[in-house]
C-alpha cells in the first residue's frame, strides 16, 4: 500500500519573526523528498514541525488525507533522526536493534565492520560510527515514513555511499524525507525537492531551478 504524507499551512513564528508561512511539502512510499535552504531557512524546524517537537501558529499535516496532531505519537507513522545523537550512549547495538525490531545480521550485510561489536555500548564508537548505527535505526526500522535531518555530516564519504544506497532500497517501504548542507547527495537521491526560500517551499525540477532561486552556484 502506498501511503501520502502532505504538510501545509504552516505558519511559525518566532516573537516578531516569522520563520516559516505558506509551506507546502508532500512525501509517498517509493520517493525521496529532500529539503534544501540556506542555514537558518527553517528546514530543521519543519522536520521539527512536522514531527511534533515544535508547536507553530498553524499547520495542516495528513497522511493518506487524515490529520495528524503529534506524529511523535505513533512510531509506526513516522520516525524522525535529529540532528544531535538521541540513542542513550550507554545502549549496546543488541538493546538498540532489540527495541526497534531489527536484524542485527542485516546491518552487516552493509557495514561488516561493526560484525563483532554488537554487544559494544554507543559509548565506544567513534562519533561517526554512533551517527551511522543511529541513522541505519531510524532509516530501516518499520515505519511509513522517516525524516533525516543532517545524515551525512558526521559519516566519512565511504559510509554516505553506503547510507544513499540503503536510502534508495528502503524508499520502496516508506516515504523518505531529507535534508543535508551537503546538498549534491541531495540532489542525486531526491526524487523531488523542496527549497524553503524567505520562509516558503519552492518544488524545482532540476539543478538550474536551484541555481535560478540563488541556491545553488553554477
Amino acid at each position: 500500500m502506498k501511503n501520502l504524507l502532505e504538510i501545509d499551512g504552516v505558519i511559525l513564528e518566532y516573537g516578531l519573526k516569522r520563520i516559516l508561512q505558506n509551506v507546502y511539502l508532500k512525501s509517498e512510499s517509493g520517493k525521496v523528498t529532500g529539503i534544501l535552504g540556506r542555514n537558518g531557512s527553517g528546514k530543521s524546524c519543519l522536520m521539527k514541525v512536522i514531527f511534533g517537537d515544535i508547536i507553530p501558529t498553524n499547520k495542516s499535516i495528513r497522511i493518506n488525507g487524515q490529520s495528524i496532531l503529534n506524529a511523535n505519537n505513533s512510531y509506526e507513522e513516522i520516525r524522525y533522526l535529529p540532528q544531535k545523537n538521541f540513542i542513550p550512549k550507554m545502549f549496546s547495538i543488541n538493546r538498540i536493534f532489540k527495541d526497534f525490531n531489527l536484524e542485527f545480521k542485516e546491518l552487516i550485510n552493509d557495514f561488516p565492520q561493526f560484525e563483532k561489536r554488537s554487544n559494544n555500548k554507543l559509548k565506544d564508537f567513534s562519533s561517526g560510527e554512533r551517527r551511522i548505527i543511529e541513522i541505519y535505526t531510524i532509516l530501516v526500522s518499520r515505519s511509513k515514513f522517516c525524516m533525516l535531518d543532517e545524515p551525512f555530516s558526521q559519516v566519512m564519504p565511504i559510509h554516505v555511499e553506503t547510507l544513499k544506497k540503503i536510502i534508495k532500497r528502503e524508499k520502496a517501504n516508506k516515504g523518505i524525507i531529507i535534508t543535508d548542507h551537503l546538498y549534491k547527495h541531495i540532489v542525486e537521491i531526491s526524487d523531488d525537492i523542496y527549497l524553503i526560500s524567505d520562509g516558503t517551499t519552492h518544488l524545482t525540477k532540476d539543478i538550474e531551478d536551484l541555481q535560478r532561486l540563488g541556491y545553488a552556484r553554477m
